[in-house]
């Protein structure tokens, strides 16, 4: 098969790779869309230990069952593969499951390849009305679905339900999205690239701003840099909650002692439950989350160029989403 391989900091090869082989359990799933996510960026740039050279990355696929029973169905991917026995399997937090892998980090490959490798239960059948191409929004949405409704769920239920979301990349328009489909009438997206900021508008219709200011009751940092964390710390009214998804850098930004004083709950998010993922899958398929016509799609012969793209902030999209079978 044809696949497009991570061979060191800003270094993409798209070339021959091994046709995987499913495991017991697994099924064989052609791709044909498959999105470019932030944390391929940081693989891409050499930031992420998790994801070594070579690597095949991408982890946001969609695509047809091959062989089997269900040859010839349309399926989204969940790409984290859990073991379904531990307390936290158990108990429906699968996200947190010890021995979780996700394709794109040893050993498992990923999706930017004509063809991966899933266990059955990792898959969510697409309706026909649904391209393929929307389908693989499914993953970012259901990291950001998962993330609003922990912040939520968190939130005094007398609180007022006002947002504020750092960051106009794909998790943030799908944390934008999502508090829009549970309910929070009034989300401001925080984007200072204009010419994103202005596609946002026009194009998504959120309401957008160069900087923050004010003060709302969920602060959504969807970037995960010191910079972001410090305007999260002090946009967020008291008795609060941030909801932290971004993995920008590692430290930094928080003021412990305004969270300490203000009683600001901050809560790290990290990708989804099962359940998050078919819940999302369904708000997705029924239109709760809008026209998702918020991405770009590219060959994925061409996907050195589209993530060099990204890296020079040339994009307006917020999302990339690559065609392993166009060229």
């Amino acid at each position: 098969m044809k696949a497009l391989i991570y061979d060191g900091p800003e270094t993409l090869g798209f070339r021959d790779a091994a046709d995987p082989a499913p495991q017991p359990g697994e099924v064989l799933i052609r791709i044909d869309a498959v999105g470019i996510c932030g944390s391929d960026m940081h693989a891409y740039l050499g930031h992420d230990d998790r994801r070594p050279a070579p690597l095949i990355l991408g982890h946001e696929g969609a695509g047809t069952i091959i062989g089997g029973p269900r040859d010839g169905e349309r399926v989204t991917i969940n790409p984290l593969v859990t073991c379904g026995t531990c307390p936290a399997c158990e108990t429906g937090r699968e996200n947190l499951c010890p021995s979780r892998q996700i394709i794109s980090m040893p050993p498992r490959e990923g999706a930017f390849a004509q063809y991966v490798c899933m266990p059955e239960g990792n898959l969510v059948a697409v309706p026909d009305a649904v391209p393929l191409t929307k389908a693989a929004l499914a993953e970012p949405l259901a990291v950001s679905w998962h993330a609003v409704r922990l912040g939520l769920e968190a939130l005094h239920p007398q609180a007022d339900r006002d947002a504020l979301v750092l960051g106009g990349g794909a998790i943030g328009v799908a944390a934008a999205l999502s508090l829009q489909a549970m309910g929070v009438a009034r989300v401001i997206v925080v984007e200072p690239n204009a010419t994103r900021r202005a596609y946002l508008e026009t194009e998504c219709g959120l309401e957008c701003v160069a900087e923050a200011q004010g003060s709302h009751g969920i602060v959504v940092d969807a970037v995960g840099y010191a910079a972001t964390r410090a305007t999260a710390s002090a946009m967020c009214r008291p008795g609060g909650v941030i909801v932290h998804i971004g993995l920008g850098e590692d430290l930094g930004g928080l003021d412990i002692r305004r969270l300490t004083l203000q009683e600001i709950t901050f809560i790290g998010t990290y990708t989804y439950t099962a359940q998050d993922f078919r819940d999302t899958c369904a708000a997705l398929f029924e239109g709760a989350l809008g026209p998702l016509d918020w991405t770009e799609e590219r060959p994925l012969d061409a996907g050195a160029a589209a993530f060099a793209d990204l890296r020079a902030g040339r994009t307006a999209t917020p999302k990339i989403i690559l065609l392993p079978w166009q060229s």
